[in-house]
């Protein structure tokens, strides 16, 4: 096999129940070259690995087209040729069942009322009408079956073929030669309604079944489409408009009020505010200033700005959340390979059933009309057997679920993940970069004697302008938050450990620790409470004197990010225990824990240990989500039951995640744990729905209750339950659209 094995995400047409999905399944596997082979019904969408240096994808379609099927190929130029097909597909599942809507209403009338009305000729009539709506409206199904039959296989097709088709053969003989099953009766009951009422009830469950079904992917769809297809590139001072395609790394953009961004970059001139709900799922619109990122698809509200182009293509953001979400509805949760394993054994046991209920009516129904309520009752087994909602039960609920949390910001691998968060009962944070803000901020500014708060900052941060030390640049940014200007230091020294010394206005600024200040003769003493105040907060103090006059001093931290501590109270509220793993000394670790209310803390805690630690959780029976953003986080996630890395975080942390938040908002852990135990509640409902409807549905129909209460199930009635069966998993499924 090649090292360069290459994955496609391909559209499947003609697919209506597990049998199908195994039928495709088994037919790309079969192709030399193809490595893995996953189909989802729901999706429609076939996930095909395979080694291109054997395998071509027109050899794929071939091996689907043979097993009755068809494979859509990405055509070059087309964008939509998928839309296309499947606009074209469901037009013809409407065509079809407007032709047995029209050729089957009168054969239904005329059936159903049992000859008290007379038309003359009525049976042949009955024959050419029904004849119309299974060669034209049905044919479908029965070459499906055949293909099948050939690959000595069965599926849904094969149980309509062989309902419908023994009506319709059995009605034929009894209308041209009716000896050859008459019981006594010159003119044998006939059932052509069943046949005609059949094939439109399902192929109407079918129309309304992928109506549904479309809506269940508008949230991919809709972030497939957002992007624009073209920007205003700056030229020497001049805006040129270009395709998307030959905007790169590094080009500068105008953007305008009210329009879309057209790619991630950063901010280089101008202000604005960005709706990014599309990405991140957080519906205040972010305040945007030189400096700050922006992501492609998000819109521009009133103000106008130039960015610097830092991704493109399908390393942007948005195709990135679009490929994740692919990924994860084209993935199969356990549970749905319960259902594949049932469904493949349930065909041939419903023929069985079928048979034996041939069988039993034949050899203890009313010599008058055994044949005809043999065949009735077989039919009625058949149909309502189809195993539509057996197969669209989990795939449906996987899909829906996947593309709301991509709309409220959670990228989830594939349904397995959804299945095990489900279980989630602790959940480990990360302190630096998850529950804080990751970078160093000023929290507190003190001025001493009678010297402002203003003054504390202008001069620190102009004494701080030259130094990368993470403590100065924070004073730097508080200033410029602050809008102060700031005069010109001259004479910059960096003394490591201690701080920075200046000359700014003429004055001699120190900036620094407070015993560095000690030292050089300042008294500090007016700020002792306050330093006493800050360092046990986990606050780091600095002192600002000038002219060897102590002016005041800040406290720098790594802030909590806005709804850290909602965050854990939702957790909590779901049961689940909250743990703080850091490598920060414990003093930090319990004083951030204290601030948001957490009880237990893992801090001095080595990137290697904290894998170590995730395991013994797991060894003590909890099923465990880990949340972080860095690179020393990365074998915690994998470690961990469910990895949830903050999307702004590294690339390493994400790709050993199996979730990912698009934004920093911790409280969205809480949103995602919460979705995945609502979408397995859904998958278990569309399951117990699916199989209690069979197992009560095939009883009846094959007249287990007619001997205490004289009820027949009409495989009419049998056909039209099978297909509300499947309407109503796929109706309950997109509840999930509505989930908040």
């Amino acid at each position: 096999m090649s090292e360069h094995a290459v994955r496609h995400d391909l559209p499947v047409t003609g697919m209506s129940c597990a049998g199908c999905v195994s039928a495709v399944e088994r037919a790309i596997a079969k192709t030399p070259g193809v490595s893995r082979a996953i189909v989802n019904l729901a999706t429609q969408k076939a996930t095909v690995v395979l080694d291109p240096d054997v395998a071509t994808l027109d050899a794929v379609a071939a091996s689907v087209a043979r097993a009755g099927y068809g494979l859509i190929l990405p055509e070059p130029g087309v964008a939509d040729a998928e839309e296309k097909a499947r606009r074209a597909e469901r037009e013809d599942v409407r065509r079809r069942f407007l032709v047995a809507l029209v050729a089957g209403t009168p054969v239904l009338v005329l059936g159903m009322t049992h000859g008290a009305v007379h038309v003359p000729g009525e049976r042949w009539i009955e024959l050419a009408l029904t004849a119309v709506t299974v060669v034209f409206a049905g044919g479908s199904y029965y070459r499906r079956a055949w293909i099948a039959f050939t690959h000595r296989t069965a599926d849904m097709n094969t149980l309509i073929a062989l309902g419908t088709g023994a009506a319709f053969s059995y009605s034929l003989v009894a209308t041209v030669a009716p000896r050859l099953v008459s019981t006594g009766h010159a003119h044998p009951p006939v059932n052509f309604e069943a046949a005609a009422g059949i094939i439109a009830l399902v192929l109407l469950g079918k129309m309304l079944e992928t109506g549904a079904r479309a809506k269940t992917s508008a949230a991919l769809r809709k972030l497939a489409h957002v992007q624009v297809r073209s920007a205003r590139v700056i030229v020497d001072g001049v805006e040129q408009e270009r395709e998307l395609d030959a905007v790169r790394v590094g080009d500068v953009l105008a953007v305008r009020a009210g329009e879309t961004v057209p790619l991630d970059g950063v901010v280089v001139l101008g202000s604005s505010a960005v709706d990014e709900s599309l990405i991140t799922g957080e519906s205040m619109p972010a305040a945007k200033q030189p400096g700050d990122e922006v992501f492609g698809g998000t819109g521009n509200g009133g103000g106008a700005f130039r960015m610097r182009v830092t991704r493109v293509g399908a390393d942007t953001v948005l195709q990135q959340v679009v490929r994740m979400v692919e990924e994860a509805q084209g993935g199969k949760a356990p549970v749905q390979r319960v259902a594949d394993r049932v469904s493949a054994v349930f065909v041939p046991v419903v023929l069985a059933i079928a048979i034996a209920t041939f069988a039993a009516w034949m050899i203890f129904g009313a010599p008058e009309s055994r044949l005809a309520t043999a065949l009735v009752n077989a039919v009625a087994v058949l149909i309502i057997a189809c195993p539509c909602a057996m197969g669209l039960a989990t795939p449906t609920a996987i899909l829906v679920a996947t593309g709301r949390g991509a709309e409220l910001g959670v990228l989830v691998k594939g349904g397995a993940v959804l299945e095990a968060a489900a279980g989630v009962d602790t959940v480990v944070f990360d302190k630096t970069g998850t529950l804080t803000a990751g970078r160093p901020a000023v929290v507190d500014v003190m001025a001493a004697g009678s010297h402002s708060e203003d003054e504390v900052r202008r001069l620190a941060a102009a004494a701080e302008t030259g130094s990368r030390h993470p403590l100065g640049e924070a004073i730097v940014r508080e200033a410029s938050l602050k809008g102060l200007a700031l005069p010109a230091a001259a004479g910059f020294e960096e003394i490591p450990g201690s701080g920075v010394v200046a000359r700014i206005d003429g004055r001699l600024v120190l900036v620094g620790r407070g015993g560095w200040l000690a030292d050089a003769g300042i008294d500090t003493s007016p700020l002792a409470a306050s330093e006493s105040s800050w360092t046990s907060n986990a606050r780091t103090p600095v002192f600002v004197a000038a002219d060897g006059e102590l002016i005041g001093g800040l406290s720098v931290a790594d802030p909590l990010r806005p709804g850290a501590r909602e965050a854990v109270a939702a957790l909590r509220a779901l049961g689940c225990d909250v743990v703080l793993l850091t490598g920060d000394r414990r003093a930090t670790a319990e004083s951030i824990a204290r601030s948001v209310g957490i009880d237990r803390v893992l801090a001095d805690v080595l990137p290697g240990g904290k894998a170590e630690e995730i395991l013994r959780l797991r060894a003590g029976g909890r099923r465990v989500a880990m949340v972080g953003d860095g690179v020393n986080d990365a074998p915690a996630l994998a470690s961990a039951t469910v990895g949830i890395a903050v999307g702004t975080g590294s690339d390493v942390a994400i790709a050993a995640s199996d979730m990912t938040l698009v934004g920093s908002d911790p409280r969205i852990v809480a949103e995602a744990l919460r979705l995945s135990r609502r979408t397995l509640a859904t998958v278990r409902q569309n399951l117990g729905w699916a199989f209690v409807y069979n197992v009560l549905g095939i009883p009846v129909a094959a007249g287990v209750l007619y001997p205490w209460t004289g009820w027949l199930l009409s495989p009419v009635v049998a056909s039209g339950a099978m297909a509300l069966s499947s309407v109503s998993v796929v109706l309950n499924s997109l509840r999930l659209r509505r989930f908040r």
